[in-house]
């Protein structure tokens, strides 16, 4: 018996070995290539931008390139992200159960994405086949080119997915994919009753098997995926390349060009020390009255954001610079962490958020008067919140408080300079046609560079190959969302479910004054289940056009939108930028939830105002839009 369990225990240690060398191999050639793919896109803008401005010469092909360019460094970020458990998921079923039950669902996650991938690669090399005679429009090369990069992504993933269940349990895992055979095989052999079933498929396919599915900690990405390729399956007859090609469609927007470049530029600014720089200006101006750290983090996380447009980066930006000197002057970590998550809810309007560039990309519309309309909604947040911390903040003790000189003062601001000078760069170059909004974050990209390497002197060509390497993950993780999102919401305007929301909420109780509560209702629910990005991917095109109809401006409507996403986001006990925060402000998430209530109520405050006055959004937008 005791032999029996030593070589059972051996088998499991080569086993993992093996497995381990697998997964180091993807890695060792997956990372390189997304970082090659990152650097390829941001010479390829600024060589667009740079031509047109410079030589008054606009090279046709770089939009193209660029397109082609991004479908692979998505795909490659995808499997990096899934290699390293960094995409967006629910874990709060996974959190509560724990023990030896996660593995059960760390098994179930595995022949989920697996499968996924299993079913995507048949699909994707039938159009890759049908994509060899059919060119692209500039530069006329078999739009295989770009097909490939999906055949090889999921050919990468269904690897690591087979690899991560060989790492689990051997009996967990045999049991699961048994389960697993016997499902498939009974959905099979169900096909002819499930074609007759009409729109309860819906409820089947995307209610049980992807609200299932993203219960138990499967990937948002992977279970619109999953649960979209099993209904065209089993409940349609629609080719499976079809979903292919429409996660290609959702993917190569050429708007979606800003994600990358903006999710670099907010690492940099941090590796700079930029972000640093204007902490410390602001905390030099207010930090010394009553509440005034509180001010600063607040304005910090405003200005940071217009910077950077990736909120965990804002947060990470602001936390350690502010947190330790917070908590000797007394304050309660758990008000820290309620004052971040809340000042993150605040800032997801700021330009450039990647939620509103998402919003203009798959709705059309304008992502300038996004950037525009942004900031004011943002600005009435902040006084809302700081409201509450001006109330909560009266015991401080301001002993502790130092004020700083006026030398300190003018050090301070001198230093920040090329940090609040960003910003104005950015909106500057698109205000006078130097660069498009997808384009303009590259010139950020060059400009924190020079500031990072020759004046702040803190960025060094060690630092890059990792920023590379988190910019690629975090991209791939977003634009598989949007993919899959984008097919999802396909084949739902297939079935028909499109036009009976429209019809449903077309005549929601209170007109358009109803339908805009309900809408602020129903944002807030799916930024904490779904969180920003795959919520507005799936429902802005349904839910645009409704309001609309309303007489509802698009562009109040996209404020309303994501001011409520974003307070699900950051709303426990789902919101996933919730433990973000607790992360960096180190307290359990249990001790924080209670002290969320007052601030996070006051952005939803925020947002009924907004929601009820269109000025607030549309007030300096140009009339003739």
């Amino acid at each position: 018996m005791v032999g029996a369990r030593k070589i059972l225990r051996k088998a499991r240690v080569a086993r993992i070995r093996y497995t381990r060398a697998i997964d180091t191999a993807i890695g060792r050639f997956t990372e390189p290539a997304a970082a090659f793919f990152l650097v390829a896109e941001v010479l390829i803008l600024i060589t667009g931008v740079v031509s047109r401005y410079v030589f008054h010469h606009a090279i046709v092909w770089t939009d193209e390139v660029a397109t082609i360019v991004m479908l692979w460094l998505s795909m490659f970020g995808a499997v990096i992200a899934w290699r390293r458990g960094e995409h967006m998921r629910l874990t709060a079923l996974a959190r509560a159960i724990g023990g030896r039950a996660s593995q059960w669902f760390d098994a179930v996650v595995a022949v989920i994405v697996g499968g996924f991938a299993l079913e995507m690669l048949p699909a994707a090399q039938k159009l890759f086949v049908l994509d060899l005679n059919d060119a692209t429009a500039v530069l006329n090369i078999p739009r295989s080119w770009i097909i490939a990069a999906i055949v090889v992504g999921m050919a990468l993933l269904l690897v690591l997915s087979v690899v991560r269940l060989l790492e689990i349990d051997r009996g967990i895992a045999l049991r699961v994919l048994a389960a697993s055979v016997v499902v498939v095989a009974a959905m099979f052999f169900m096909r002819p009753y499930l074609a007759t079933l009409g729109n309860i498929n819906l409820v089947i396919f995307f209610f049980f098997v992807v609200g299932g599915a993203i219960a138990i900690g499967v990937p948002i990405a992977f279970a619109f995926g999953f649960g979209t390729l099993s209904y065209i399956v089993f409940a349609t007859k629609i080719p499976t390349q079809v979903v292919v090609s429409r996660m290609d469609e959702g993917a190569s927007n050429i708007v979606l060009l800003a994600i990358p470049m903006f999710i670099l530029l907010g690492y940099l600014i941090v590796s700079a020390g930029i972000a640093k720089r204007l902490v410390n200006a602001l905390a030099a101006l207010v930090g010394h009255l009553r509440g005034g750290l509180g001010i600063v983090l607040v304005f910090a996380m405003y200005v940071v954001s217009g910077i950077s447009g990736s909120k965990t980066a804002d947060m990470a930006a602001v936390a350690p610079v502010l947190f330790p000197e917070m908590r000797r002057r007394g304050a309660d970590p758990r008000d820290l962490v309620a004052m971040l998550a809340s000042a993150g809810a605040m800032a997801e309007t700021i330009p450039p958020s990647l939620v509103l560039i998402i919003i203009g990309s798959v709705t059309g519309v304008s992502i300038g008067a996004l950037f525009t309309a942004g900031l004011m909604p943002a600005l009435l947040a902040a006084f809302c919140l700081l409201v509450v911390i001006l109330v909560r903040s009266r015991g401080d003790n301001l002993e502790l408080a130092k004020r700083a000189t006026r030398k300190e003062i003018f050090a301070a601001l001198i230093a920040a300079i090329p940090g609040f000078a960003l910003p104005l760069l950015i909106r500057g170059a698109v205000l006078g046609g130097v660069a498009t909004a997808t384009e303009v974050s590259t010139v950020g990209i060059f400009y924190t560079l020079l500031i990072g390497a020759f004046v702040h002197r803190e960025l060094t060509w060690s630092q890059c190959y990792p920023l590379l390497r988190e910019t690629a993950a975090l991209t791939g993780a977003i634009m598989l969302i949007i993919a899959t999102a984008t097919a999802m919401g396909w084949a739902l305007t297939q079935s028909g479910f499109a036009q009976g929301l429209t019809e449903a909420l077309g005549h929601a109780p209170g007109g358009a004054a109803g339908f805009m509560a309900l809408s602020v209702v129903l944002f807030i629910v799916l930024g904490s289940v779904l969180e920003g990005i795959p919520a507005v991917v799936l429902f802005g095109p349904l839910l645009f056009p409704i309001a609309k109809a309303y007489g509802i401006d698009e562009v109040q409507y996209a404020m309303v939108a994501v001011l409520g996403m974003g307070i699900g986001l950051f709303a426990p006990p789902l919101g996933f930028g919730y433990y973000a925060a607790c992360a960096l402000g180190k307290t359990s998430p249990d001790d924080a939830m209670s002290r969320m209530v007052p601030y996070l109520a006051s952005i939803v405050v925020a947002t009924v105002i907004v929601a009820a006055v269109p000025w607030f959004s549309t007030g300096f937008l140009p009339h003739e839009r």
